[in-house]
């Protein structure tokens, strides 16, 4: 699939974060809040560092986008994330409202938006999100086994 200029900015932004949380010691993942062509949202994992298994990017982004919009609703906005969604961010991209979801790379463990589940789109819900994948994969993949290459690593001295 072709993606516009934009959709390629915004992914890059969200890589941008992953490298943040890649510097943290944290699981490389990355999101941005997208509303009228404009970041209102950032996020990165920070699991460990702050001790909160909610910590994902997206929660992050969620929560700070909602933030600057003062509205729980996000329905005209699009998140931008390195890695699929798991259950726990996709119930939370629902219950924002959230329009579109673009994500570099599935995740076969925790995936929730076409991997393990696809409660994105399987139509038991009031909404349903678009989703769209692919968008800088490789590079995503890369800093996610780059991640957990120098964890082993670390964990063997």
């Amino acid at each position: 699939m072709l993606f516009s200029e934009d959709s390629y900015r915004f992914m890059y932004a969200a890589l941008q974060e992953a490298e943040k949380a890649f510097e943290n010691n944290e699981v490389p993942v990355g999101a941005v809040v997208v509303n009228n062509n404009r970041i209102i949202g950032r996020g990165y994992n920070q699991v460990e560092s702050l001790k909160d298994p909610t910590a994902h990017a997206e929660m992050i982004a969620i929560t700070a986008a909602a933030n600057n919009l003062g509205e729980w609703r996000l329905s005209g906005c699009d998140l931008y994330v390195t890695l699929e969604p798991c259950i726990m961010c996709t119930g939370a991209l629902l219950a924002s409202r959230m329009r579109n979801v673009f994500f570099s790379t599935f995740d076969s463990k925790f995936g929730a938006c076409g991997s393990i589940y696809n409660l994105a789109e399987e139509g038991k819900f009031n909404y349903k999100l678009n989703l769209f994948s692919g968008l800088y994969s490789s590079e995503s993949e890369k800093m996610l086994k780059d991640f957990f290459i120098k964890m082993r690593n670390k964990n063997k001295v």
